[in-house]
């Protein structure tokens, strides 16, 4: 009986099919022999080579691109008619005689005859070379960006440092301000006064009653100098003070600037220690107490400028948010601590404004900040930073006016050597 519905039209002949799959199919399409020549190819294919699809009949690769993409697809081939496997979705590069390149992904398939045995190979191919141009272009725009926002998180660090020698500059003006005053308003006249007085004495003009209070004068006048001397002390003992962490600051960075590149074991304590010292101007200008909970950790294995750059923007990331935040003491705590046997952990604690839930998730993107004058490098650079170190950077809040605490997490030296 005749299924077939009255208004079908039988499907012609399946050499008819082939040839207009192969005459109208966009993607390159060929058959090949056992020998690796082509027995019949799409007109798509043809027309890359320049040609008519009967001019690649009896052709193989070898006359189109260079020997060793050839000798590879024949190899592949071959792999294909002994294993009956085809190769599904490979991407591969095409090196043209020219010197040409182009990028495809090609699957390749046994060719079989009505018996079933393998005679040869089919197989489809789609040009990629733009996709693969544009996605490369991507990749090196990532990668600038990436390099970018490292560049950015290092000026970072180099602003944080002369934003602390500024705060210490300003102690240290503020301490030649008052010596210069108390040199200024010294006893010096007092002195003379008492000098002239006793010349009067010596030649006997003077008024006895004044001479009575010489004791009187001298005693006041040590008590001035003792106390004026004391006052100048304190002064020198704090303008030294402050050279000295100025010379510590810039003796830091340098030799963290030296050390650019160089992977070593690391007290991860200390690093803290030095990033909140490079920090310490500002906190104590903004008057933010700072807390320290440092537990004995096994070294990390790392750079020491890329650990400063994270710590310093921590760091001072928790003294804005801690300035602008509810609490009327403003306070940040440092705290590092082992994390099982083959991690460290440095936390970076506030009790200022707070992230919203919406944020957390955009809160390390490129460009993105809460701050006004935020710019969005910090944060994203670190976050680089720490991967580059294999580590991981992440951020805890329970909402707005509730603080947050970042967490950098590393790993073991000893560990870190043995999975390098």
């Amino acid at each position: 009986m005749n299924t077939m519905p009255p208004h079908a039209v039988p499907l012609p002949l399946d050499r008819d099919v082939v040839a207009a799959f192969l005459d109208q199919v966009p993607d390159l399409v060929y058959f090949k022999d056992r020998e690796s020549r082509f027995i019949a190819v799409s007109r798509s294919k043809a027309r890359r080579h320049g040609l008519e699809p009967r001019d690649l009949v009896g052709r193989s690769d070898a006359d189109f691109f260079s020997a060793e993409h050839a000798s590879f697809a024949r190899r592949c081939e071959e792999q294909i008619m002994v294993s009956g496997e085809p190769i599904v979705g490979r991407t591969e590069q095409i090196t043209w005689p020219d010197g040409r390149e182009s990028w495809v992904i090609t699957t390749k398939l046994p060719l079989r005859d009505e018996t079933g045995a393998i005679i040869g190979t089919f197989g489809l191919t789609k040009d990629v070379t733009d996709k693969h141009r544009l996605q490369q272009q991507l990749e090196s725009a990532q990668r600038r960006l990436v390099e970018a926002s490292r560049l950015a998180g290092m000026a970072e660090v180099a602003t944080g440092v002369l934003h602390n020698v500024g705060n210490v500059l300003t102690s240290v003006n503020v301490s030649a301000s008052v010596l210069a005053a108390s040199a200024r308003r010294g006893k010096t006249e007092a002195i003379g006064q008492l000098a002239s007085l006793l010349r009067q004495h010596a030649a006997s003009g003077v008024d006895e009653a004044r001479l009575r209070r010489l004791p009187e004068l001298l005693t006041s006048l040590a008590a001035s100098a003792i106390e004026e001397r004391q006052a100048m002390l304190r002064e020198l003992a704090s303008l030294q003070e402050n050279i000295d962490h100025i010379k510590d600051i810039v003796t830091m960075q340098q030799a963290y600037a030296k050390m650019a590149g160089a992977v070593e074991p690391l007290d991860a304590a200390a690093l803290m220690a030095d990033a909140l010292r490079m920090n310490a101007g500002a906190l104590q200008r903004h008057r933010v107490v700072c807390d320290s909970d440092f537990q004995p950790t096994p070294p990390v294995l790392g750079e020491k400028g890329k650990i400063l750059q994270i710590l310093v923007n921590l760091i001072r990331n928790a003294k804005y948010a801690a300035d602008d935040g509810p609490a009327h003491e403003k306070r940040i705590t440092l705290r590092v601590a082992p994390l099982g046997a083959d991690r460290v952990r440095l936390a970076v604690e506030d009790n200022g404004v707070g992230i919203a839930p919406e944020n957390l998730s955009k809160i390390f993107t490129h460009g993105f900040t809460t701050r006004a004058t935020g710019h969005g490098f910090g944060l994203h650079s670190s976050l680089a930073a720490a991967h580059e170190l294999r580590g991981s950077l992440t951020v805890h809040s329970e909402g707005p006016g509730r603080g947050a605490c970042f967490t950098l997490e590393l790993p073991a030296a000893v560990v870190a050597a043995k999975a390098a």
